[in-house]
């Protein structure tokens, strides 16, 4: 730890170990990290939880519901905000591609489609849908795309420095880089504090404010051209949050308080999510 940087909240695993994780406020950064970060031979093991659904497509729960009833509807939104990058050759790659739903969607609509899914049994699922998927980055070779996609990965992988050049270089001149990640300056965050289910340690490695994302990019010689919110994620983590810190869901509660979020949001644009766009300077 630098002399700059300073513990700035204890969080607890939630889902699988029920061990605890300090967030680390990197001074110079404007990030968060996650301390201890699992190895890269036991981070898998924080992932074996049938509760971490964004490798199932599970409709069980009232959560796995809301979950999979907001997934649908983002699609549309999405593709719509890639759209408005496309070239025509029309080349996506989305990293984190989970079950393949957004793959299979924009396939459908015109788009060269590749994506990379580490999850075993998420493959399974994207590969029943016609959707092949990399285990990893390193299998993609020999390729760059128009329009890369990064729908809450980010925060998740190790490395990351070297990881965002690793996707720089996979862009296309001009290409636009699009990540979806939570945001610890929002009032859903504030409100939970260390029972904010965004934190989702040690799961999620690094935590991102507008100010941090922005430098740690224009590092990489990455210029941000736009930032859209989601407005959904705050009703969803506070569904969760609400679980966390209470052992029971309270929706009307969560709901209140996802609101307020979005409410508060209209000023400081500080919503629970934010998709930031990404430019690659030539």
């Amino acid at each position: 730890m630098n002399t700059t940087d300073h513990i700035f909240l204890t969080c607890k695993d939630h889902s699988v170990s029920g061990e605890n994780f300090e967030l680390i406020w990197n001074e110079h950064q404007d990030i968060l990290i996650t301390s201890p970060q699992p190895s890269l031979e036991d981070l898998p093991n924080y992932y074996e939880s049938e509760d971490y659904i964004s490798h199932t497509d599970a409709s069980k729960t009232l959560v796995d519901k809301a979950y999979q009833w907001v997934k649908r509807r983002m699609l549309s939104k999405k593709l719509q905000l890639i759209n408005s990058f496309s070239t025509e050759e029309k080349t996506l790659l989305d990293v984190g591609a989970g079950t393949g739903d957004f793959l299979h969607f924009t396939s459908q609509k015109d788009w060269k489609v590749s994506g990379v899914e580490p999850n075993e049994k998420a493959r399974k699922l994207a590969k029943a849908k016609g959707i092949d998927l990399f285990e990893n980055l390193d299998a993609v070779k020999n390729q760059q795309f128009d329009v890369i996609t990064l729908w809450h990965v980010l925060e998740h992988v190790p490395n990351l420095e070297e990881q965002i050049q690793h996707l720089r270089s996979l862009l296309q001149p001009d290409g636009v880089l699009v990540i979806a990640v939570p945001n610890f300056e929002s009032y859903d965050a504030q409100h939970y504090k260390e029972y904010w289910a965004a934190y989702d340690v040690p799961r999620h490695l690094w935590h991102f404010s507008k100010k941090g994302i922005t430098r740690i990019f224009k590092e990489h010689e990455m210029e941000l051209k736009q930032v859209e919110p989601l407005n959904f994620d705050s009703f969803y983590v506070s569904l969760l949050s609400e679980k966390y810190k209470n052992n029971a869901s309270h929706p009307l509660k969560a709901f209140s308080v996802g609101l307020k979020s979005n409410l508060k949001a209209k000023s400081t644009k500080n919503h629970s999510s934010l998709i930031y766009c990404f430019k690659k300077l030539k």
